[in-house]
């Protein structure tokens, strides 16, 4: 009988094993690492924010929530931001399928248009539609000749959000069409659909997620613009005045105010990227469950 052919058999089968053991307390020490390296930029993104609550005690944040001054510029806020994602769910929708249809030249040049207001400051974006909607603008002359005065009015806030925000919705609307598996389509015009059935019946059901949270995060982007919005609608109390705008003007007045209304945008901020991740993990986790069957 070969009993050192055995024992090396045996050797064999237990070095994997050995090398596990072995190499785990390195995989501890490795993670401990990355969670130590992680902690300075983590702690300097936290760190302004846990500083904002810290500076208003709560009976200083309901008595300055009670002021005329904050009621309108929340109230005009949410008002306008979910005025903009309505628009932009209506307007970009096509935008969004057109640009998970087939990779043409046009395509790369209306996917470059759309992104191009996210990489802007936003300062740039109100001189542009300043000088598209303005009284001198392209299209001043002609909006005055029918009564319409964009500038300066609400009408101006609704368009400077949508045209920062809607691009957080065009694109992720456009990736949540294109990862649609194409033969459900081919599958549907089969049966007999035409395209709008298709779309409405197949697309719809099956993208609702990352529609749902393209709206959410173009309305958090809304809600907090504040460049295009200043040079565009302007700073007008209970006119055109949002929060950023009033938290801006309260750094010069009061700053109970400003600290007030940015604790509220931190909220609505973090709870709509809450919602989006919320919607995404179940998204990935329907994805995962359907791929393990």
């Amino acid at each position: 009988m070969n009993f050192p052919d055995l024992r090396m058999t045996t050797s064999r089968i237990n070095l994997p094993a050995a090398r596990s053991t072995a190499t785990r307390p390195l995989n501890n020490w490795l993670d401990q690492s990355w969670r130590i390296l992680a902690l300075p930029l983590l702690l300097f993104l936290a760190l302004p924010l846990v500083a904002i609550f810290t500076q208003v005690r709560l009976p200083d944040l309901w008595a300055t929530l009670n002021q005329e001054q904050v009621i309108q510029a929340v109230t005009l806020s949410l008002a306008t931001s979910l005025s903009t994602a309505l628009v932009t769910l209506l307007l970009g929708t096509p935008v969004a399928y057109l640009l998970a249809q087939r990779r043409t030249g046009f395509h790369r040049f209306a996917d470059t248009l759309v992104d191009l207001p996210t990489v802007l400051p936003p300062a740039v974006a109100g001189v542009a539609l300043l000088m598209a909607f303005g009284r001198r603008g392209l299209l001043g002359p002609w909006l005055a000749s029918t009564g319409i005065d964009v500038p300066f009015t609400i009408l101006a806030v609704i368009m400077a959000q949508t045209f920062v925000a809607a691009p957080y919705y065009v694109k992720a609307a456009a990736i949540g069409f294109a990862g649609l598996d194409p033969e459900l389509k081919q599958a549907a015009a089969l049966d007999g659909a035409d395209r709008w059935q298709t779309f409405r019946y197949i697309i719809l059901p099956m993208t609702w997620m990352a529609l749902l949270s393209g709206c959410v995060m173009t309305w958090a982007r809304a809600l907090g613009e504040f460049g295009a919005t200043i040079i565009f609608a302007g700073n007008l109390p209970g006119r055109t005045q949002t929060m950023p705008l009033a938290i801006y003007i309260g750094f010069e007045i009061e700053l109970k105010t400003a600290l007030t209304l940015s604790i509220i945008l931190i909220c609505f901020s973090f709870l709509s990227l809450m919602i989006v991740k919320s919607i995404l993990h179940r998204r990935l986790e329907a994805d995962f469950a359907v791929r393990s069957e």
